[in-house]
């Protein structure tokens, strides 16, 4: 029987015998290098040498030799080759051995970066904000007013562009520190996300932003039953479609006319300005006024149609900034979260408007 790798939950000796075992490595295990392990993950995930080169920026030959040095390794170890070829052109076939390897590579390189951030982010060296793209502006005020402190103290700051459906993710698995957006969530409610520690600095409704002539569409408001008559822009996914959602049910699809979905508004503005398409893009209201006074890419037959009141729930787009919970009292007031956090709180009380 060929050995392999154990699988499972590791079993860690007690001290005296891991120092044995330690003292006692083969050198072909001591030899493994973390970037040879990063090229085993990326082979696995690409599929050829080729594609892997392409992805790392090197030469095939370059990829080629690290597996071949793992290959033969491995065979010393454990009896088995990581990788087999299987002729030009098709990817590598992974033996047991090798899929195991890849799958402890992936958790460690996981861990001691999970690890090192967590350093970092205790530390305070770094700090990493996510966005959307229309609160940048928002963010760019806050760092204003900290730069001078935290440039000082030779603190990095990181900014991440962040799609709202990918928000909470980000969060959740420590990619970010902070996070700037909005969510839909109800007008009444006192509490928004209660899971993360939130500072409110915006709130305000949806709109329609259309192209669509007066004789088609005269009404200065549309309600629940009159927009599902109506062509609409909208994104495929994000905050606009869950204030949808909550609308009209996860079907909402089958319920309204959608003559396109996007990804970006500035697509959406395209479509409508190209005349492409006409109909109604839904939008933030400070970006439908935005458009038609011509603060963004616009044309000038663009019209602002509000929402009626009989949308059930009342829901508002409140924007602000997220955090972990209680992460920021892990920390003393002079630590870098802290001080961004409270020039965010500063700015959102000063009552300039939202940059756009």
């Amino acid at each position: 029987m060929v050995p392999s790798l154990p699988s499972g939950p590791l079993r860690v000796p007690g001290p005296e015998g891991f120092r044995v075992d330690l003292l006692a490595c083969s050198p072909n295990l001591l030899d493994l290098t973390w970037d040879q392990l990063r090229t085993l993950i990326v082979v696995r995930e690409t599929g050829t040498a080729l594609a892997a080169a392409k992805v790392l920026g090197r030469e095939q030959s370059s990829v080629q030799k690290q597996l071949d040095i793992l290959n033969r390794n491995f065979q010393a170890l454990t009896g088995e080759l990581l990788v087999v070829k299987q002729g030009r052109g098709k990817d590598f076939l992974f033996t047991p051995t090798g899929l195991e390897v890849v799958e402890r590579a992936r958790a460690t390189f996981a861990a001691w970066l999970h690890g090192i951030a967590d350093s970092r982010r205790r530390l305070g060296s770094t700090l990493t904000v996510g966005t959307t793209e229309f609160t940048l502006g928002f963010l760019g005020r806050v760092w204003e007013r900290v730069a001078p402190q935290l440039l000082e103290r030779e603190i990095e700051l990181k900014v991440v562009h962040v799609r709202t459906r990918d928000f909470w993710k980000r969060l959740d698995s420590n990619q970010v520190d902070l996070l700037c957006g909005g969510l839909a969530a109800d007008a009444a409610a006192e509490r928004v996300a209660p899971e993360y520690d939130f500072l409110e600095w915006h709130r305000e409704g949806l709109a329609l932003l259309t192209n669509l002539p007066v004789r088609e569409l005269a009404a200065r408001t549309v309600s629940v039953d009159r927009l599902r008559t109506l062509p609409l822009v909208i994104p495929s996914r994000g905050v606009i479609t869950d204030f949808i959602e909550r609308w009209y049910g996860p079907d909402f699809r089958s319920q309204l006319q959608i003559t396109a979905e996007i990804d970006d508004i500035y697509y959406g503005l395209a479509l409508l300005r190209s005349r492409m398409t006409y109909g109604c893009m839904l939008c933030a209201r400070s970006i439908g006024e935005a458009a038609v006074a011509g603060r963004l890419p616009t044309s000038e037959d663009f019209r602002l149609i509000d929402f009626a009141d009989d949308f059930d729930p009342m829901l508002q787009l409140i924007s602000g900034v997220f955090a972990r919970k209680g992460e920021r009292e892990a920390y003393d007031t002079s630590h870098p979260l802290n001080i961004l956090w409270d020039a965010f709180r500063d700015e959102a009380a000063s009552g300039r408007p939202l940059p756009l």
